[in-house]
């Protein structure tokens, strides 16, 4: 009798894990399904967009806007490059465009909280977890942006590593890569099979709420269970623990993404505390850039140097944070305000996601486009008129 029952409780414990499998797997497709989609609509328009702006806050935006559509820094890190590298944009007029990125790749763990929306106390803290990264990461950008917009601190600090540690190499080899998910091949296979990217866009929107919906039941079901509480003491039993932990399964997965979404359902059913998940964060978006480090060394010198701005942005971020207790509570204690607000009124958290990374940035890449389609002329005229031999 006791035989059967532990055969029953070992088959429950393998089904269970399956879920848990199938259900992270379907949400990394999702994800990677509308990468894709939004490429094949927005692949040509997004290089356009880049080589536009003249202007670096606008170029922020950009950055931001482009990967809260497409949901992946590391492909618009690698369009970036692949702009820079044809001579199109400088390295410095890069580094807004990745800072926007790192703040536009938040989005999905901040939509990942609406899935608690109907449960008033759960949705708090759920929200607060989804916005933590955001807010880490805006808060970097308001420290970092001055310093790279009046000294080129990011840029230079890029340039000057690239060329003391890596051999230069100017020439593109064959197209710019960045990781991309395992899923990749299924995904290209399945927009080229549908045909049309915005039904394909339609339906992998429709998946990731469908996969967010799966992944929060299983693995709110792991977090009630006596082995996670284990191994949620040991990962998150010191801030230095939790943020290398944060930096070895971001690595592992190959997105922050993945990670950061994964810790919004511990947080709202209170299994973890905000304070304790934060280092675990930034470790995520130290991880997220390893991979595309690894990739560009074999890439241009626009490559490397692009990634190794990717990389310093968030080492100083985990710079500045990691250390003192008091720092580290400043992104909790706003995200947490945020998660009150939108439990008194639900809009603030709607109103929170459109403003921040689709209003705002539209809005002022569009008022701003005149002035750098003029900036743009006024640089090609320049270019042509140096061109012309001087008369004799």
């Amino acid at each position: 009798m006791t035989i059967s029952k532990d055969s029953g409780n070992y088959t429950y414990k393998a089904l269970f894990f399956l879920k848990m499998a199938f259900a992270l797997l379907l949400f990394m497709l999702s994800i990677d399904l509308l990468t894709v989609s939004m490429l094949q609509l927005n692949n040509e328009l997004a290089k356009e967009v880049f080589q536009a702006t003249n202007n670096p806050f606008v170029g922020l935006f950009i950055g931001l806007l482009m990967t809260a559509l497409i949901q992946s820094s590391s492909t618009v890190t690698a369009m970036i490059v692949a702009v820079v590298a044809s001579g199109s944009l400088t390295l410095t007029q890069a580094v807004p465009l990745v800072m926007g990125a790192n703040i536009g790749t938040t989005i999905t763990s901040t939509l990942v909280s609406f899935s608690f929306i109907m449960k008033r106390g759960e949705f708090k803290k759920a929200l607060s977890a989804g916005v933590l990264h955001d807010v880490f990461n805006i808060i970097t950008v308001i420290i970092l942006f001055p310093l790279e917009f009046y000294f080129g601190f990011l840029s230079e600090t890029a340039q000057f590593i690239t060329h003391t540690f890596f051999e230069s190499k100017n020439t593109t080899e064959g197209p710019i890569k960045y990781n991309a998910f395992f899923t990749r091949p299924f995904s290209l296979w399945l927009v080229a099979l549908i045909k049309y990217p915005i039904i394909a866009l339609i339906g992998s929107v429709l998946l990731v709420f469908g996969a967010i919906k799966i992944l929060s039941a299983t693995v709110f079901k792991t977090f009630i269970s006596d082995n996670y509480k284990k191994v949620s003491k040991h990962i998150f039993k010191s801030p230095a623990v939790a943020f290398l932990y944060g930096i070895f399964f971001t690595s592992a997965v190959q997105s922050s993404t993945v990670t950061t979404s994964l810790i919004v359902p511990a947080v709202a059913n209170r299994r973890i505390s905000l304070i304790k998940v934060f280092p675990f964060i930034i470790g995520a978006n130290i991880g997220t850039t390893i991979t595309a480090l690894i990739a560009a060394i074999y890439n241009t010198e626009a490559a490397i140097s692009i990634a190794i701005v990717h990389l310093l942005f968030n080492v100083i971020g985990a710079l500045i944070f990691m250390p003192f207790n008091a720092i580290r509570n400043i992104p909790v204690k706003i995200a947490t305000y945020l998660g009150k607000e939108s439990v008194k009124t639900r809009i603030v958290g709607f109103a929170y996601i459109l403003l921040t990374f689709f209003i705002i940035p539209f809005l002022l890449i569009y008022f701003n486009r005149n002035e750098d389609m003029t900036q743009s002329q006024a640089n090609e005229k320049k270019v042509n008129k140096s061109e012309i031999p001087a008369k004799n």
